[in-house]
Formats: structure tokens, C-alpha cells, sequence
């Protein structure tokens, strides 16, 4: 069974009260310390994707790991009360690793590390020397299980940005490293080779993500969102799961999977170099439809707006998007916030007494990126 590597911990909030000794247990406060592991050196003689000069893991990770952070989210999420006399809470700390792409402050990681968490205030990143930063996610790809983070570089020792390679490139046999934080063990490096291309996993949409990296690099919980590296140092891939052929909390096999770096690629331009984040946009609002399980009703759609010019009206109550089943508008704005302005979506909807499919191309909106 594939298992999102991120780490995870829990503590339910009844009634405003919180449990706060799973929040003491994490040692947020405490002093972190650096450990380096290699478990498999990459063969000397095997060249890196795109013919580049090989260096020594040494090497890379010298050069690369200080671009490498650790990312903690606070994760709330509303759970049944079991007896249903307040509105009831679940906090976890969910906690994995991302990278710099560039000197502007953009992080990559992966979206199930951030679930869940306030898209301002909720997520922060560890630098080298234990120097933390709030990151706002600006843009996230639940189809892909991506997210981008933006945070502030001032004061952030040795900003090195991490070269992007070409996934296209890889084969198999090529030498992979991976820069982690497993078990919140910082920067740890693990090497391997690529085991086999063209894998296939779910994204915590239900999609499937296609053209997966599989590597035997050691990966572990918390090395989700961190850099899956070819011989020259160049990130191939984001780990994102492992197989642990059981469920979750069961070690892994061996067997870990990276979504390629050319996928992320597609994703990272909806930060504008102007400081605009695009944002797909649908051009309607709704809420839930009352005594049913399922299905939004719409409320107003933008006149010239996407959903309006698709056929969409007020009344209608919007079943499904992409094959997506919708419960509330949170819903219907997650599944279209992970398509790029421009693209298309199908939305089936009850409309003047009748079930049919309106072809919606999605407009954009643009919001600042934090400073």
C-alpha cells in the first residue's frame, strides 16, 4: 500500500478545550540538531541525466541542504462531537520538507503536508541554524499533491536555491539522492537509484498522478515535499509516498515514489514574477444544499463570468466537478483552484429540472504574494 510520507500528530479540541500534551510531546521549543546519514553511495561510474559532470554525495550535499527546509503545518479540522453539545476540533501537527526554487522567498512542497492549515498564518519553514520563517501557501495542486510557499528571506543565512533538472531525462539506474527531514531528523541524506519510471499514484484529490519517479532511496515520514536528486545535484522528482505493503504506521519496503520535477514545473508559474499569485476562478458562488449529502446550490454567477457563459444560473445545484462529487463551495473552489486559469473543467449540475454537464473554461483572479 502507498502512504503519504509526511509525519503527523494529533490532539482533539472539544467544546474550545485542547488537548496541548501531543503539542508538549513535539518539542517544538527545543534545540534542533543536523544528522547525516548515507545509506547507499550512487556508482561512480553512472553518469548524471543530461550527461552533466557526477559529483560525490559529499559534494551535494554541502551545496544543496541548506536549501532544503523543514516544514510544520497546524492542521484543523472539524470532527463529530460524540456528544454532540459543541461544535468540535481536531489540531495535528503535520510536519515534511520542501525546498527553495528561487532567491524571492518560493518554496515547493507537497499539498498533504499543508492540508488543512490557514493558507496565511498556518504554515511555517526551518532554515539552517534552527531560523524559522511563517510561510503563506499561495498556490496549491491537490491533482498533483503540490503547494507553493512563500516566505520572508530577510535575515535567512546562505539562501541557496535548488537547480531544477529534467524528469524527462531519467532512466533507469540513474543514482538518486533525497534531502529530508525523516522523523524530524533535519537534512538527512539517503541515496539510491531510479527503480522504475512511469509509475502511477493517488493524489490526495482521488486523481491519479501519471509518469511517478520510483526510487530505493531511503525515504521516510517527513521527507514529504523534499528534493529527489539526480548525480549532479539537480532536483528530478518530490517525494511524496512510500510502499509500506500494509497501511499506515508499517514501515516501508525499499520502494518510494517521486512526482517528476517537470509536473512542478507546469505548477510553479501561477506565481507571477509581479508578486501576483494567479488564481483559477469559476465566477460563481453557493452553498450547500439542505438535506442532502451531496450538491451546492448556486447562488450567483458573474454575468460574462465562466459559469455563467458555460450555461450555469443561479438555482442550480452543482452535483459534481471533474468527476468530483461536492458537498460545499470549499469543495468545488479546492478542485478548481488545482487547474490553471485557462483550462477547462466539467461541472454536472441539475439545471431547469434536468441533469447535464456544462463545459466551464476558467477564468483567473490574482492576489498579492505575502511579503
Amino acid at each position: 500500500m502507498k502512504w503519504p510520507i509526511r509525519s503527523h500528530f494529533a490532539a482533539s479540541v472539544l467544546g474550545g478545550v485542547v488537548v496541548a500534551g501531543a503539542f508538549l510531546a513535539l518539542g517544538i521549543t527545543g534545540h534542533r540538531t543536523t544528522q547525516t546519514i548515507i545509506q547507499e553511495a550512487p556508482v561512480d561510474t553512472q553518469p548524471a541525466s543530461n550527461g552533466a559532470a557526477s559529483l560525490t554525495p559529499h559534494d551535494i550535499y554541502e551545496r544543496d541542504a541548506p536549501g532544503v527546509v523543514f516544514v510544520r503545518a497546524q492542521i484543523i479540522q472539524q470532527v463529530e462531537d460524540p456528544f454532540d453539545l459543541f461544535p468540535a476540533q481536531e489540531r495535528s501537527i503535520s510536519t515534511g520538507s520542501g525546498f527553495l526554487i528561487d532567491t524571492a522567498g518560493d518554496i515547493v512542497t507537497n499539498y498533504h503536508v499543508i492540508e488543512g492549515a490557514n493558507r496565511t498564518d498556518g504554515v511555517s519553514v526551518q532554515f539552517e541554524d534552527n531560523v524559522t520563517r511563517t510561510a503563506a501557501v499561495v498556490a496549491q495542486d491537490p491533482n498533483n499533491d503540490l503547494a507553493l510557499l512563500k516566505v520572508n528571506l530577510a535575515g535567512v543565512p546562505a539562501v541557496h536555491p535548488l537547480a531544477l533538472g529534467d524528469s524527462t531525462t531519467v532512466q533507469v539506474g540513474d543514482p538518486t539522492l533525497a534531502i529530508g527531514n525523516p522523523f524530524g531528523l533535519d537534512r538527512t541524506l539517503t541515496s539510491g537509484i531510479v527503480s522504475a519510471l512511469q509509475r502511477q499514484i493517488q493524489a490526495p484529490s482521488g486523481f491519479s498522478i501519471d509518469n511517478v519517479i520510483q526510487t530505493d532511496a531511503p525515504i521516510n515520514p517527513g521527507n514529504s515535499g523534499g528534493p529527489l536528486l539526480d548525480a549532479a545535484g539537480r532536483v528530478i522528482g518530490i517525494n511524496s509516498q512510500i510502499e509500506t505493503g500494509g497501511g499506515a504506521g508499517q514501515g516501508g519496503l525499499g520502494i518510494g515514489f517521486a512526482i517528476p520535477v517537470n509536473t512542478a514545473k507546469e505548477f510553479m508559474p501561477r506565481l507571477k514574477h509581479d508578486g501576483k499569485v494567479e488564481i483559477a476562478d469559476i465566477g460563481a458562488n453557493g452553498v450547500a444544499a439542505l438535506g442532502s449529502k451531496h450538491g451546492v446550490v448556486v447562488r450567483t454567477a458573474q454575468p460574462g463570468g465562466p459559469a455563467a457563459d458555460a450555461g450555469l444560473t443561479p438555482g442550480d445545484k452543482i452535483l459534481s466537478v471533474s468527476g468530483r462529487r461536492v458537498a460545499a463551495m470549499s469543495d468545488v473552489l479546492q478542485i478548481v483552484e488545482a487547474h490553471l486559469p485557462g483550462q477547462t473543467v466539467a461541472i454536472r449540475a441539475r439545471h431547469e429540472g434536468h441533469v447535464k454537464t456544462f463545459t466551464v473554461k476558467l477564468g483567473s483572479r490574482t492576489e498579492a504574494a505575502p511579503q
